[in-house]
């Protein structure tokens, strides 16, 4: 898992193997950190696969739904539909727009928690064959990269905040209509005046403070969740070389019981922080669709 011919030979130090795993597999080499012209194509593959796999699930539910004593699942599925309905109803007062927007807050539940779940496989049993498949087709196997967490990618999560920004921009012109939507950039938060100099000041003023609203939201929207399943991510990482060390000398017995227990421990612990953040993401969504219906 080397990055370095000498690290091919002699193993990869802990540095090298926590760098190898945080490289993506891209379309073409990162010149800087935000470059538009790269894809990691990791990411997409497994947020589309993920997606679908969702959206499966859901549909082959909706099919076997009785009108009788509800199986595990069925009843599972209901519980988080009552879930998002209530909390769609108490921020979305808008019938008619719950039509869409209560679908939506369900799909990115259920999108990011299977997203996140990926943190769940053991960090090196999709990368290592991935090494094969790549090293059989021809390719050098240290410079096969796979990540599987998409949320642990920046790129997912503010794409998926951006997503949510559109709907949003969409909200705010189908609710208030081009005039009265623009008519609120320049009067809130700070109001208007009768005075045409002040008005113009203020106008300028509020407009630039909606624009930074709309831009602060977005990027703490994907930025939240990037940087706990991120962190998480590289917290599986460390405690995978602990057992590591441990596995591969004969006086790191405590290191490799102490992986174990701080694999496990961890892993509980992450299935509330998946779900957290799963839910944190869709009750955003939720609350900033529904200040999109609010007047100012």
């Amino acid at each position: 898992m080397a990055t370095e011919g000498n690290a091919a030979q002699h193993g990869p130090t802990a540095g090298e193997y926590i760098g190898h795993h945080l490289k993506h597999l891209q379309t073409s080499e990162q010149t800087s950190v935000i470059d538009m012209s790269v894809l990691n194509l990791d990411s997409v593959f497994w947020g589309l696969l993920l997606g679908i796999l969702g959206l499966f699930v859901m549909w082959r539910v909706a099919r076997s739904v009785t009108a009788g004593v509800p199986g595990r699942t069925q009843a599972a599925v209901e519980i988080l539909l009552e879930m998002v309905d209530n909390q769609a109803k108490g921020i979305i007062h808008n019938a008619e727009s719950r039509k869409f927007v209560g679908p939506l807050a369900l799909t990115v539940f259920v999108w990011v928690f299977l997203l996140n779940s990926m943190d769940f496989l053991p960090v090196d049993l999709i990368p290592l064959a991935w090494e094969m498949i790549y090293g059989a087709a021809g390719g050098d196997p240290h410079h096969a990269y796979m990540r599987v967490v998409p949320t642990a990618d920046l790129s997912t999560t503010l794409a998926m905040s951006s997503s949510v920004l559109l709907v949003c921009l969409y909200y705010n012109i189908k609710i208030k209509g081009m005039g009265g939507w623009a008519h609120e950039l320049v009067t809130a938060p700070f109001g208007t005046s009768s005075n045409p100099l002040v008005a113009l000041i203020l106008g300028i003023l509020n407009f630039a403070m909606q624009m930074i609203e709309f831009t602060a939201k977005t990027v703490s929207h994907g930025m939240r969740l990037f940087g706990n399943m991120y962190a998480g991510e590289l917290l599986f990482m460390l405690i995978a070389l602990m057992g590591a060390v441990g596995f591969g000398s004969a006086t790191g017995i405590g290191l490799w019981i102490g992986h174990v227990l701080a694999g496990t421990g961890w892993a509980i612990f992450h299935i509330l922080i998946v779900t957290l953040q799963a839910f944190i993401f869709m009750m955003l969504t939720l609350v900033y669709v529904g200040q999109a219906h609010d007047h100012h």
